[in-house]
């Protein structure tokens, strides 16, 4: 208790984020039992009668799930093999800026797009995607190809979802990873530079080692929403067009269980994506902790 009241400061601010995920995150989970229930409103949640696995039982029964599930996998697998090392390369690369002035105006630039709501920037991928005034078929155009309709085509649509996101959050994304750098002893960079070691190798023998540990546990966090996709940005692009390769489980629910009211059975959807979530990440965190010899993990 002296401990507590020495520094009471830091446990209220604890118990502020301590009241947030009761009330928001844990206190609504009682409500995932819907999924093992034919949920009816005027019945309410404990009045509505029990199924058991019925809904589970028809969600790999539903043909369009397995396109669904595809789709999301091929796209969080994108985003983890595109997305999730652009902030670490912009991190590295700012952190190689030595005029403090030009590394704080490309860091301000850069984190700019993410308080652009993703109505605001859809919008403005469409536009720059258009065929007829879109400044990049202008460029095509220029180079000699002809302009190429890119979000009326599904096999582009990936690879926009992708590029879209990691120009909007590369650098948001890349703050974790340039406040660890900073953590970096000058000492050992200058002891490389006195052994006559390039930057590249100090970059590769220094600084990618010594943020591993965050690296590692940034990326189990990522696995744990591998198959949640961001609903903001993929329902603003997307078109019937476009469905085939872009609609995600997250629009699947969406459109199933708010316009078509089958709650019980996006409920089942949802709990399936968690516990695959949280499958992923006890997972990662096993082998990272085999891989680091226990010194980098969640836990």
């Amino acid at each position: 208790m002296r401990t507590i009241w020495k520094h009471r400061e830091l446990f209220v601010l604890f118990l502020i984020a301590f009241a947030f995920f009761v009330v928001f995150k844990y206190g609504p989970l009682y409500g995932v039992i819907i999924a093992f229930k034919d949920f009816r409103i005027m019945d309410g949640i404990w009045g509505s009668p029990w199924v058991g696995l019925k809904h589970f039982y028809e969600l790999f029964r539903t043909p369009d799930f397995y396109r669904i599930l595809s789709n999301t996998l091929l796209l969080n697998l994108y985003l983890i093999v595109f997305a999730f090392p652009s902030p670490i390369v912009l991190a590295l690369l700012l952190h190689e800026v030595k005029k403090y002035a030009f590394q704080r105006l490309i860091q301000t630039t850069m984190y700019l797009p993410h308080f652009v709501s993703w109505v605001i920037m859809a919008g403005l991928v469409i536009y720059f995607l258009s065929p007829t005034t879109g400044i990049v078929n202008y460029v095509l155009q220029w180079f000699g190809f002809k302009p190429i309709f890119f979000m009326g085509q599904k096999e582009y649509f990936r690879g926009i979802v992708v590029v879209s996101n990691i120009l909007k959050e590369i650098g948001w994304g890349s703050i974790i990873y340039f406040a660890a750098l900073s953590g970096i002893n000058p000492e050992l960079q200058e002891a490389a530079t006195v052994d006559g070691a390039s930057r590249w190798q100090r970059i590769v023998h220094i600084n990618i080692p010594s943020i591993m540990p965050t690296i590692a546990i940034m990326f189990i966090l990522s696995l744990g929403g591998f198959l949640s996709s961001n609903f903001e940005q993929i329902i603003n692009l997307i078109n019937p067009v476009t469905y085939e390769t872009g609609d995600v489980i997250d629009t699947y629910v969406y459109r199933v269980g708010l316009q078509q009211f089958q709650y019980s059975y996006t409920a089942a959807v949802g709990l399936f994506k968690s516990i695959v979530g949280l499958a992923l990440i006890l997972a990662a965190n096993w082998t990272v902790l085999k891989l680091s010899k226990g010194e980098s993990g969640l836990w």
